[in-house]
């Protein structure tokens, strides 16, 4: 599937610097994630609630209903691979996105039915939805920019920003609407994201032309890209983002507690009482902090980067995932701080909840919007979206880690989970810096090149400027 584009009308229409096309991905992708963050917000407390009462849920076991939230994440994003190869292979990226946005809508509005049929159908059309949208629309970003173009990264991380202020109002909003009228209203209010998500998308076309095209739309040059076997560069490159795709792993395995045991932790053992008002702050408003903290940190985090680049300091991406890991997994010190107040106490202050999302969002900026922007700089054009489809199946293999990680504190207990993760995070990052050079190595110069021409980087899009 083409990454390439009509640079001739897209340069007549940009705003702010960039492409015009990278606001309706923006604003599509904020609707979505909304959708989706508003819907993970909730889904475990109304699995574990009471399935009597004035708001019932599901009244499953804690370790239930972490088991089934790990797989239904997994299975979220490996159905990215899929999702890819049919961008790849038959409809574009564009189409996919399309399709993968309907079944979207469909799954929402499903959920907001108050069976358990409805509940099982609605995850379903939403793991099929997500995986033909969210590796294609990732990828027709990096197709907005030309080889070479340093605006890329800092595009990248104007896209991620957007889905973090979906994930920042659908945290409040859907977590207020389904603690004060019930979680099927909360459900069906995140659908309501979705369809305007899609009507974004698709009253943007016009701005995302040659963006995504199916296979029968590339060029003579791009054609004979996808033909070519494997280059050994190609084939080097591929290594380097196998070993990322582990890095994201244990990356996501780490950070995803937030939906599950970090998000019963604020439910059950977090003093959320505002005296002063009067008011107890649902459990699901905490999944708005990480969120909050992106959409403040974005830009001065990628500001730094960019300035110790200009200073000649290293800069790598797989340097930035290294550092990100360990400093989200500094994060889980916090909790385990928590826990030892909970033990001492009966419950812990909301402030170590607001601490460990701050580093866990410090980390994230670190890792996550450059893992997009470097997997998009590496992959071959013939494996374009499947590559990202790869990214976002090492997500969901990270999301099932979380979800047995919270199952198995229900017998080591959660001191030593969070423990556990804050050690793990720090040894793995470190050893990921020790073999930093080789690493790099096996790059070949994907991050440094300007010349988009160089014979060693056909078949790719390279941005060289971090943002």
């Amino acid at each position: 599937m083409s990454q390439t584009l009509d640079s001739s009308a897209i340069e007549r229409k940009e705003l702010f610097g960039h492409p015009v096309g990278l606001y309706i991905l923006f604003f599509t992708e904020l609707w979505e994630r909304f959708s989706y963050y508003g819907m993970r917000a909730i889904l475990v407390l109304y699995i574990i609630t009471s399935a009597t009462g004035d708001n019932p849920g599901l009244g499953w076991a804690e370790g239930d209903a972490m088991s089934l939230y790990g797989t239904y994440t997994m299975l979220v994003y490996l159905m990215s691979i899929p999702g890819g190869i049919v961008a790849d292979k038959f409809l574009g990226q564009k189409k996919t996105v399309m399709v993968g946005g309907l079944l979207l809508c469909a799954g929402h509005i499903v959920l907001a039915f108050e069976s358990l049929a409805a509940f099982y159908a609605g995850l379903g059309l939403i793991v099929l939805g997500v995986g033909g949208l969210k590796p294609n629309i990732s990828t027709m970003v990096g197709g907005l920019y030309p080889a070479g173009d340093e605006r890329r990264d800092k595009g990248f991380t104007i896209f991620y920003i957007g889905i973090n202020v979906g994930a920042f109002l659908s945290a409040l909003i859907v977590g207020y609407v389904a603690d004060e009228y019930g979680w099927h209203y909360g459900f069906g209010l995140a659908g309501l994201g979705m369809i305007l998500g899609q009507v974004v998308f698709m009253l943007g076309q016009p701005y995302l032309k040659g963006i995504g095209e199916a296979t029968s739309g590339l060029s003579p040059a791009e054609q004979a890209a996808k033909e070519k076997p494997l280059s050994t560069v190609e084939k080097d490159r591929i290594k380097v983002m196998l070993i990322s795709f582990l890095m994201i792993i244990v990356f996501w395995g780490a950070f995803e507690q937030a939906g599950g045991l970090m998000n019963i932790y604020a439910e059950q053992k977090t003093n959320r009482f505002l005296g002063m008002f009067d008011y107890t702050i649902p459990a699901s408003w905490f999944q708005s902090v990480n969120a909050f903290f992106i959409i403040t940190l974005g830009t001065p985090i990628a500001g730094f980067w960019y300035w110790w680049k200009k200073k000649g300091k290293e800069s790598s991406s797989i340097l930035k995932m290294a550092l990100g890991i360990i400093i989200m997994g500094w994060g889980f010190l916090f909790m385990t701080a928590a826990s030892l107040q909970y033990e001492a106490e009966g419950s812990s202050a909301m402030y170590w909840l607001v601490l460990a999302y701050l580093f866990h969002t410090i980390g994230e900026l670190c890792a996550s919007p450059v893992a997009l922007s470097f997997i998009t700089k590496l992959a071959p054009l013939k494996y374009a979206s499947l590559m990202m489809g790869a990214y976002f199946a090492a997500t969901g293999l990270g999301n099932k880690v979380a979800g047995l990680l919270g199952e198995w504190s229900q017998s080591a207990g959660e001191l030593e989970i969070f423990t556990g993760i804050a050690i793990f995070c720090t040894i793995f990052g470190l050893l990921v810096i020790a073999i930093l050079k080789p690493l790099k190595r096996l790059t070949h110069g994907a991050e440094d090149f300007k010349d988009s021409h160089h014979e060693e980087q056909e078949g790719f899009e390279i941005a060289d400027t971090e943002a």
